[in-house]
């Protein structure tokens, strides 16, 4: 060992190093011990001064050092400061401001959301804070020069929920984990539920008609043993919930419900270990199980919503093709999206998706914008004009240069826009949990003051009778007033092809005055089709479709498509093909030469003059026009659209007549959009073109300030805001996977006869959840007052409940037999 390098002396007590110039001895064991500091010296010589030396013989491992003592969880959330942890999912605000998304754990309930959302604004430096309950994220803009991310982290955490940064794997999983585990609770109390059920009958009619004391308590101590899984068990979310709301002194949903589980079941056990009275373990569990279902099924809707949003997030690709100059030349590297900065340069070959946006330097091609535009038709692009990422380059390579990245690009934007408009949905359930909150409230400080006075007045029933007004009062029939219809309407509209993806989409159509259609994959089919053929030569119109098939066999394009379908009858071949992205395409059928392609494309081929007029005439539909020319002059003109489907009138008829405005909002050209509105029977002046993701909802949202409750019928990204915005909001099946998880509803099926009938259902299903809460109310407000005089016993009082819930739940079930329209 090199004579430079000292020995270090380690704490007998600590084993931290001993600072040179120190000298703090403790004799232990019988020697001399060395102290790294006086604590550690005072509490040597108090534990030596103690008898207790031994310490030092048997210990095991050193006391836990100074950083050793922090929580890892509190390590873990420092460890999100770091800028370079935060590059990934943290953008720069206005100034000092930070801006993060996160997904929140816990999150039961909206009354969660309020919780945190009120309890992060409290804290300084928090500029503003958005938590959707559908998808649990929550967008959150911070001052980073007065609170750190790991503060905020730390704030939810104390107050009983987890955060941790948005990343789209890790929320699939945590859902996937979340549905398991609910359906395990979900299961075991269902099938021990049922055995209680099917006991407590046994035990109900022995008290009327007579049962020996010895099978009488075998019974009970049975129905003990199986209500002990589902309490400790499939109950648990409930209790938990309701102690985090405790420890905020906050009377959320979950808090009577607790009581009553708890009342019920201590109730029980007491009075099955005495043999004298009732049992309610049949309450308890069946208590347990409908509201487990319910949450089942909402977890259900939300994963559905979470899996699409994340198909945004997916359509910018994972690596892109960056040109970097080296001294040999231009060199082609592949580097991940989120390293590309404004600037750089990329190669997009054919197929690809382009990783950003920018504008194109070199080459010319055809760009699909259907996932973010909605519209099927490609675009052509030519240097200098823009591109948008997470769009498709359909035919021939392009060099782009970088503009936008990450945040700033338009995908990301209809991305906040969309979270954005999913945030500002009136929040009806909020106001219902509010409202809850005091219900809660006034039956607890009943119930207390039901307790209080029989304890004076007759302590031998003091116990029953609150027990009994808590299981009167339990909210169970209220709660299911409306998740019961809700799941028949829509088990209903599930298996008529419409899938309902939120509860308060059957009770929204029933209010909804006006209908707000998209155009392109909506009323019509989303497809390019051969609309019609004009022939100006001694062509026939078959000759014409043969000639421009055998040319178009010779491209991708998606007109090639639709005309290579139109002439598929056709053995020509063509050669010596010269194809011109953007323009048209050139070759020889049968030794001649012709041309295809658009009005520019065909004149300069062969310097013709098109008349003006007839070019006018051609595209005052509004459709995209292909031109087939030769040496001899025009041939032929072919009209190519987007068809119409087939009872897209049948549909407008239905639902004018049943008192409905409609308007028809396209981001494709006026005059396209003027011919589909007049063909299906909707007003022109309520028919409006051209229009961006941004003015479409725009337009909802004037409409909603008048006081209209917009549905919304839609397909394509461009739609997903507009469809969050509205107060319902209806995607075709076939659309783009952001549009579905916008919506309220999918329609799966082909048939828009059965759109009439939702609307229809929509109707029927509010009268039933009237009718369900008016008997919810109604019972309560009659078995109350009968449990706090002390006229229902708790057996009597779980029957009433159970009564209650069971005539609500076969009232909804008159939903599922709802008719639709087989044509």
């Amino acid at each position: 060992m090199p004579q430079n390098i000292k020995e270090v002396t380690h704490c007998y007590h600590c084993a931290l190093p001993v600072p040179e110039g120190t000298d703090h001895q403790v004799e232990i064991l019988g020697e001399s011990r060395p102290m790294c500091c006086k604590g550690c010296e005072a509490v040597a010589c108090a534990i030596v001064a103690g008898g207790l030396e031994d310490f030092y013989r048997f210990r095991t491992e050193n006391p836990p050092q100074g950083e050793e003592l922090v929580p890892d969880s509190i390590r873990r959330m420092k460890l999100y400061d770091n800028p370079q942890i935060q590059k990934s999912f943290v953008s720069d605000g206005q100034g000092k401001l930070r801006e993060a998304a996160l997904i929140l754990e816990g999150i039961t309930c909206a009354a969660c959301v309020w919780l945190n959302e009120k309890h992060l604004n409290t804290l300084p430096g928090i500029a503003k804070v958005q938590i959707n309950y559908a998808t649990h994220r929550a967008q959150i803009s911070w001052d980073d020069s007065k609170i750190h991310l790991s503060d905020i982290l730390a704030a939810i955490a104390q107050i009983g929920y987890q955060a941790h940064p948005y990343d789209p794997d890790k929320q699939q999983k945590l859902l996937e984990r979340e549905r398991q585990l609910q359906l395990k609770r979900l299961g075991l109390a269902g099938a021990l539920g049922m055995q209680v059920m099917m006991i407590a009958v046994a035990l109900y009619f022995g008290d009327w008609m007579g049962m020996e004391a010895k099978f009488h308590g075998f019974l009970q101590w049975v129905s003990l043993l199986l209500t002990i899984p589902v309490v400790l068990y499939s109950a648990q979310p409930f209790f938990i919930s309701a102690w985090r709301d405790l420890r905020q002194w906050r009377a959320g949903m979950d808090v009577p419900v607790s009581l009553g589980i708890l009342g019920a079941f201590g109730a029980s056990v007491w009075n099955t270990l005495s043999g004298e009275g009732h049992v309610y373990y049949d309450s308890v569990v069946m208590f347990v199980f409908f509201l487990l279902t319910a949450r089942f099924f909402e977890l259900a809707g939300r994963r559905r919503s979470s899996e699409a949003t994340e198909r945004l997030v997916r359509m910018t690709p994972t690596v892109a093709n960056r040109l970097v100059k080296q001294s040999d030349g231009v060199v082609e590297e592949a580097v991940a999206v989120a390293e590309l900065q404004a600037g750089d340069r990329v190669r997009i070959r054919a197929g690809e998706v382009v990783p950003a946006d920018g504008v194109i330097l070199r080459g010319r091609s055809s760009i699909d914008e259907s996932l973010l535009t909605g519209e099927s038709l490609p675009v052509p692009r030519a240097p200098g004009e823009a591109l948008v990422g997470g769009s498709v380059n359909v035919e021939s390579p392009l060099e782009m240069r970088v503009e936008k990245v990450g945040r700033d690009t338009a995908l990301s934007h209809i991305d906040r826009l969309l979270d954005r408009a999913q945030t500002e949905k009136p929040a009806i359930t909020q106001l219902a949990d509010r409202a809850a909150s005091w219900f809660v409230l006034v039956v607890l400080v009943l119930a207390a003051g039901v307790a209080l006075y029989w304890w004076n007045a007759d302590p031998q029933h003091w116990l029953e009778i609150t027990i009994a007004v808590l299981v009167v009062t339990c909210p169970c029939a209220l709660s299911l007033a409306t998740p019961t219809a809700i799941t028949a309407g829509t088990g209903a509209l599930t298996r008529n092809g419409l899938l309902a993806t939120h509860g308060h989409t059957l009770e929204t159509l029933a209010r909804a005055t006006h209908v707000v259609f998209d155009k392109t994959g909506t009323l019509t089919e989303g497809k390019i089709r051969l609309l019609d053929v004009h022939v100006f030569s001694e062509l026939t119109r078959d000759q014409a479709l043969q000639i421009t098939a055998a040319l178009e066999r010779h491209s991708e394009h998606p007109i090639a498509t639709a005309l290579i379908e139109a002439g598929k009858h056709s053995s020509l071949v063509a050669d010596a093909v010269e194809n011109t992205p953007g323009g048209g395409i050139k070759g020889r059928v049968k030794g001649l030469e012709y041309a295809l392609g658009n009005a520019p494309f065909v004149s300069a081929q062969y310097d013709l003059a098109i008349d003006k007029d007839r070019l006018a005439e051609l595209h005052l539909s509004g459709n995209t026009v292909v031109f087939l020319a030769g040496h001899e002059g025009l041939h032929a003109a072919f009209e190519l659209g987007d068809k119409i489907r087939g009872d897209a009138r049948t549909l407008v008829q239905g639902l004018r007549a049943d008192g409905l405005k409609l308007w028809l909002l396209s981001g494709d050209q006026s005059p396209v959009t003027h011919r589909i509105a007049r063909s299906v029977g909707i007003d022109q002046k309520q028919a409006i073109g051209g229009l961006s993701p941004d003015q479409k909802l725009k337009h909802v949202q004037a409409l909603q300030s008048q006081g209209a409750v917009v549905a919304m019928v839609g397909d394509g990204v461009n739609d997903a805001p507009v469809l969050a915005g509205a107060q319902v909001s209806i995607a075709m099946g076939s659309g783009a996977q952001v549009a579905l998880v916008s919506a309220d509803m999918i329609m799966l099926s082909k048939r828009f006869s059965t759109l009439t009938a939702a609307f229809t259902l929509g109707r029927k299903t509010q009268r039933i959840i009237r009718q369900n809460i008016s008997w919810a109310v109604g019972y309560n407000l009659l078995a109350l007052p009968a449990a706090a005089i002390g006229l229902v016993a708790p057996w009597l009082a779980a029957i009433g409940m159970s009564a209650s819930s069971l005539l609500v739940v076969a009232n909804a079930l008159r939903l599922s037999r709802a008719k639709f329209p087989e044509n």
